[in-house]
C-alpha cells in the first residue's frame, strides 16, 4: 500500500520565466509569448517531479502571480492598498482592495489544471485560494450599494465554482490553502476572526457530497515567504481543534519546522475527524539546509507512533515560492529537498510494513 506522498504546491520559478514576467511588465513581450515561457517552466517543473518517482503532481504555481490572488488576474474593480501582512523578518506583503461588486473570479484555477494535465503522465492535484482568503478583500468601511453579505454570498459562489470546476477537470485532489488560518488568532487572540474563516469555508464546503469531500483538502502552514513566516510564534495546538472543524476529507499539516511536534501531533490525534487523510509535513521550506531520507523517514516513523498508519501521508510544510517573486530558495534546493520527502516516505513505508 505505502504510505502516499504529495508536494503542496508551489516551486521556484527558473530564472527565464522570472526574467520573462518583468520584461511582460515593462511591455516588452506580450501575453502570448509569457504563456509560453509560463508553459515551459509547467512542463519542466512537472518532468523533474515525475523523474523523481512523485506519484501525485502539481504545476509548481509557475504562471501563477501568487497563490492567493491568482483569480483576480485582469480584475478591474481593485485598489493596491488591501490588507497588509507582516512577516517575522520585517517584510510585508499587502493584498488588494475590493473597490465594487460584484465579485467575481476572471482566472479560474482549471485553467491551471488544464495546462498541467496536459504534460502529466501521473495524477495531478490542484491548489486553489479558500475564500477565507479572499474575505480580506472587504474593505473594513464597505463598499457602497454592496454589502458584505452580498459580497460573501458572491464569493462563495465562485470558490464553489472553483473547486468543482477541478474535481469535474479531473484534478487528483483540491487543495484549499488557508495559511491565514494561523495568522487568524495572531490578529485576534480571542479566535472570533478565526470562527468566522472557518463558517465561511464550511459554507462552501457544504455545497459538496462526502464522495466529493473525500477529494478536497484543506492545507495549513504559518506562511513560508523569503524564508520567513507570519505566525508561527501562535501556538499551532490553539489552531488545530477549530481546523479540523473543516469539512474536508484530507489535511496538510505543517509540521517539519515545529519546535514540538510530539505536542503537535498529540493534539492532532485528539482533534482529527475519523477518517480524514492526514499528509504531515517533513520539509520545512524555510530551513535552507536539504533534509536527509533518514530524517524524513524519522519524522514519519513519529508521527505513525501517534497516528493510524493507514491514514498517513507526507507532505511538504508548505510551497516554496508562494509568491512569484520569491527567489529565498533555488529551483533546485527545493528539487532536492521533495527527493528526500520522497525516498524518505518511501522508507518509513518499508519500516512499517505498509
Amino acid at each position: 500500500m505505502g504510505i502516499p506522498t504529495e508536494p503542496i504546491g508551489s516551486i521556484p520559478r527558473p530564472a527565464e520565466l522570472l526574467a520573462a514576467q518583468q520584461s511582460h511588465a515593462q511591455g516588452h513581450i506580450d501575453d502570448t509569448e509569457l504563456a509560453a515561457y509560463a508553459d515551459r517552466a509547467v512542463a519542466d517543473t512537472i518532468a523533474r517531479l515525475e523523474k523523481l518517482g512523485s506519484p501525485v503532481v502539481t504545476d509548481g504555481e509557475q504562471s501563477k502571480p501568487s497563490f492567493a490572488t491568482y483569480p483576480l488576474s485582469g480584475q478591474s474593480a481593485l485598489a493596491p492598498d488591501g490588507a497588509v501582512i507582516p512577516f517575522a523578518d520585517g517584510h510585508t506583503r499587502q493584498l488588494p482592495r475590493l473597490t465594487a461588486g460584484p465579485f467575481r473570479y476572471t482566472v479560474p484555477a482549471a485553467r491551471y489544471l488544464d495546462d498541467a494535465r496536459r504534460h502529466a503522465s501521473v495524477p495531478v492535484k490542484q491548489a486553489v485560494i479558500a475564500p477565507s482568503a479572499l474575505s480580506l478583500l472587504y474593505p473594513s468601511d464597505g463598499i457602497d450599494g454592496y454589502p458584505r453579505e452580498a459580497f460573501l454570498n458572491d464569493l462563495a459562489d465562485q470558490a464553489e465554482a472553483d473547486i468543482r470546476g477541478c474535481l469535474d477537470g479531473g484534478a487528483h485532489a483540491v487543495q484549499l490553502d488557508f495559511t491565514e488560518g494561523r495568522l487568524a488568532l495572531k490578529l485576534d487572540p480571542s479566535g472570533t476572526v478565526l470562527d468566522d474563516f472557518v463558517a465561511l469555508n464550511n459554507r462552501v464546503l457544504d455545497r459538496f457530497s462526502e464522495t466529493e469531500r473525500a477529494r478536497i483538502g484543506v492545507h495549513t502552514c504559518p506562511g513560508a515567504d523569503q524564508d520567513s513566516t507570519h505566525s508561527a510564534d501562535v501556538d499551532y495546538t490553539e489552531l488545530l481543534p477549530k481546523l479540523f472543524r473543516l469539512r474536508a476529507g484530507i489535511f496538510y499539516l505543517q509540521l517539519a519546522g515545529e519546535p514540538d511536534p510530539d505536542r503537535v501531533l498529540a493534539t492532532v490525534a485528539e482533534h482529527a475527524p475519523a477518517g480524514a487523510r492526514l499528509f504531515i509535513g517533513v520539509i520545512d521550506p524555510v530551513d535552507p539546509v536539504v533534509e536527509t531520507p533518514e530524517q524524513v523517514r524519522d519524522r514519519v516513523l513519529a508521527a505513525a507512533r501517534h497516528l493510524p498508519a493507514d491514514r498517513l501521508g507526507t507532505c511538504d510544510d508548505c510551497g516554496f515560492a508562494p509568491f512569484a517573486d520569491d527567489t529565498s530558495t533555488s529551483r533546485d534546493t527545493a528539487f532536492a529537498k521533495i527527493q528526500a520527502r520522497i525516498e524518505g516516505t518511501a522508507a518509513a513505508a518499508r519500516d512499517l510494513g505498509l
